[in-house]
């Protein structure tokens, strides 16, 4: 009887997983919907236009008053705002408050969006307050006023959720631009912060840096203090003379002095992160002290010292796909030890590529130095080759090999995006083996569910990736490339592909228009598996491969990597 009991329970168990998988995927499906009512999910108009739109949805769900009642860190920047608000976050947390993180874009799952003390909602109660507001909406339309874009429900849903939760603080991190970012309906934020300003979206921002720094002062308010990082000067006087005309205090914040750290380690790596670290760390202290927690920013200093709560938090900020390092466990050989590790940071910009750059630099030479401190004995060599001896007196060699995987959408300037991070690299003695472009996994018009099964279609058009692998090998060579015949990974069968062995890779010849330092892939998919290939077959070669330029690319290499 109790087996039988054990067994039915199993049962109801399985079945209630089936339909909560049945109803995230319906929602998802749903909200998908919402994509092709706008040419951007996330894009407000140039003009403001939408922007009232917005107003009206907040009423319609009756937020209008209650979302006056959430005491707000609203964030706006080019780089670095979302780094800045999940330091925020951790910060918070530590101090003892219930927080409420509103960041985008998702990597994998559209939970990651909207966090709760640090954490992502339960499918379950995600999808009760999915279909409340979805249902609310749905009831109030009419012809002229249709459902929301992606960007606006999700931001309506987040408000929605903060209140339901009934969280201390509310950060929000705007989606584009700043002034008619859906975000802004908030009108009375505690604080607000501007994170490094630079050129992107200047189809929707402006085409200069003074423009586009207008836009993100936008979400300035009366009575609200600003707090920005160090700027290029056009863009930090259109702040200041926007935060002049509001009367508002505009203050630059340091970077955070690692010293302050006390030994701690910035959750999020990279040396970058220490200028959006000390932006949280102002936002936060300002924060505590206009909402009567002024004791807990009783110790703040920004030039000697910080609370114990505040080192804790920057220490355990979290931010997947951004500076992030994975080792693949399915590259691990008997001794628990993989050879497969994917450094992953997106980064669309020349500034932000640049970044990337440096930190790649400086985490594979941490882990190179770790590598070699830990497992050989004597050195010879240089970074492409390091002689060891085992305990027996055997020699054996370890090589390194470092791979690009790259992809980025088609408005971007590849002329602008490559050579930066080639550059970038040569200069700190970092070389490429191999690049590879391919096409990613998620589709602009599908919010996928993180469960979905992951095809790739081998139909598709790859002549974007084409003109990449052209710009990247025109700079490599400094010669016209033609690579429109070039090799294609996936039709290779890993077993006769000359990058197996060791140094093949450099045998380029531009004369002759063979380029094997790189190659366009049909499919992700197949990338990952030439690579798990590449590395089962060479257990003495540590592959480290940069994942880099679109994060939706990042959000699918890290999809397959998931088990």
């Amino acid at each position: 009887m109790a087996w039988n009991v054990k067994i039915e329970m199993e049962d109801q168990s399985i079945a209630q997983d089936l339909a909560v998988t049945s109803s995230y995927e319906a929602a998802m499906e749903a909200l998908s919907s919402l994509i092709g009512q706008h040419k951007r999910p996330n894009a407000p108009a140039r003009d403001g236009t939408n922007f009232p739109l917005m107003l009206k949805y907040i009423k319609m769900v009756g937020l209008e008053q209650s979302i006056a009642e959430l005491k707000i860190i609203h964030v706006a920047g080019t780089k670095g705002k979302g780094s800045t608000c999940t330091f925020s976050e951790a910060i918070l947390c530590e101090c003892g408050l219930r927080t409420g993180l509103f960041t985008s874009p998702h990597l994998i799952d559209v939970r990651e969006r909207i966090r709760i003390n640090g954490l992502e909602l339960s499918r379950e109660k995600f999808l009760d307050y999915f279909w409340d507001l979805w249902n609310q909406l749905k009831i109030k339309l009419s012809e002229e006023l249709l459902m929301p874009g992606l960007f606006q429900f999700l931001t309506l849903l987040a408000f929605k959720i903060f209140l339901c939760e009934k969280v201390d603080v509310a950060i929000i991190e705007v989606g584009i631009g700043g002034k008619w970012d859906s975000t802004n309906v908030v009108k009375e934020p505690v604080v607000c912060g501007v994170s490094s300003l630079g050129m992107d979206h200047m189809e929707i921002l402006g085409n200069t840096i003074d423009k586009i720094a207008s836009q993100k002062a936008g979400i300035f308010k009366p009575h609200v203090p600003g707090f920005t990082v160090p700027q290029l000067p056009e863009a930090m006087l259109v702040l200041q003379e926007t935060a002049s005309q509001l009367m508002i205090p505009l203050e630059v914040a340091s970077p955070l002095n690692s010293k302050w750290l006390k030994g701690l380690k910035l959750g999020l790596d990279g040396d970058h992160q220490l200028i959006n670290a000390g932006l949280a760390v102002a936002l936060c202290k300002c924060w505590l002290e206009r909402t009567g927690h002024s004791s807990l920013a009783s110790n703040v200093a920004m030039d000697k010292d910080l609370p114990e709560a505040f080192r804790r938090g920057l220490a355990s900020a979290n931010l997947s796909g951004r500076a992030q390092i994975v080792k693949d466990i399915d590259s691990e050989n008997s001794s628990g030890r993989g050879n497969l590790v994917f450094y992953l940071d997106g980064a669309h910009t020349p500034e932000s590529l640049n970044v990337c750059a440096r930190w790649f630099c400086s985490a594979t030479f941490r882990e190179n130095s770790h590598f070699v401190n830990e497992d050989l004995d004597s050195l010879h060599g240089n970074l492409h080759g390091y002689e060891s001896r085992n305990g027996n007196g055997n020699q054996s060699w370890i090589n390194l090999k470092r791979i690009m995987l790259f992809n980025c959408m088609e408005k971007r300037d590849p002329q602008l995006l490559l050579p930066q991070l080639i550059k970038t690299c040569a200069a700190n003695d970092v070389h490429f083996s191999k690049a590879i472009f391919v096409r990613g996994l998620s589709s602009h018009s599908k919010v996928a569910s993180p469960t979905s099964i992951v095809t790739s279609d081998t139909s598709v058009n790859l002549s974007w990736q084409s003109t990449l692998q052209r710009t990247w090998e025109n700079y490599i060579h400094g010669t016209v490339a033609n690579v429109k015949n070039g090799k294609c990974l996936s039709t290779i069968n890993s077993s006769s592909n000359g990058f197996s062995e060791e140094n093949a890779v450099e045998s380029c010849d531009p004369s002759s228009n063979l380029y094997d330092c790189s190659s366009v892939m049909l499919s992700l998919p197949s990338a990952i598996r030439w690579l798990r290939e590449c590395a089962g077959k060479n257990p003495m070669v540590q592959y480290q491969v940069l994942v880099t330029g679109s994060l939706h690319l990042v959000g699918d290499v890290l999809k397959l990597l998931r088990r």
